[in-house]
């Protein structure tokens, strides 16, 4: 007789349900943890920034649409595929904007504006005012990594652990 241990589902959470959880968790900590930096710890995002909390919006969109259903249902694991492969961008361009910041890549000027409709004076004022963030440049480290260089850790780790738990799961 085999010493392995068979974990049935009423014992705790199914692997998909894991990977579910996950997709939906892991993009609301790192957008989450974005906003609370920015609103809270007073850091202004660099525009590669913002690029990076857009996946992970729409991921938490695709992963709340796989709670839908039953987490063993095809539905529910292609949603829950879907949301790991918008994390997945996310983390793709934390990859980039690290690399900008180490100087591995080169960065590019990004111009924006929103002064529409604004009188030159204001317009004039709302420019001098606004914190000038270059993407090049690291605001805030932990660990000796940046915050770039943490989401590309985590969503691109957490997008491994999803696949593994989805499709794993799916060949027993």
């Amino acid at each position: 007789m085999s010493d392995a241990v068979v974990v049935q589902p009423r014992d705790g959470l199914s692997a998909p349900a894991i990977a579910r959880l996950i997709a939906l968790l892991l993009p609301v900590a790192l957008l989450g943890g974005a906003l609370g930096s920015q609103y809270l710890g007073g850091l202004h995002p660099c525009e590669m920034c913002y690029w990076q909390r857009w996946p992970h919006g729409f991921a938490i969109l695709l992963a709340a649409i796989a709670f839908t259903g039953g987490a063993e249902s095809g539905r529910s694991r292609t949603f829950t595929l879907l949301a790991a492969l918008a994390i997945g961008v996310s983390g793709a361009i934390g990859v980039y904007h690290a690399g900008v910041e180490t100087r591995v890549f080169e960065g590019f000027t990004q111009c924006t504006a929103t002064g529409k409709g604004l009188s030159a004076a204001d317009l004039l004022k709302e420019i001098s005012h606004a914190p000038i963030i270059r993407c090049d440049e690291v605001q805030f480290r932990f660990l000796g990594i940046s915050m770039a260089g943490w989401n590309a850790i985590c969503s691109l780790g957490g997008v491994a652990l999803i696949a593994i738990l989805t499709i794993r799961s799916r060949r027993a």
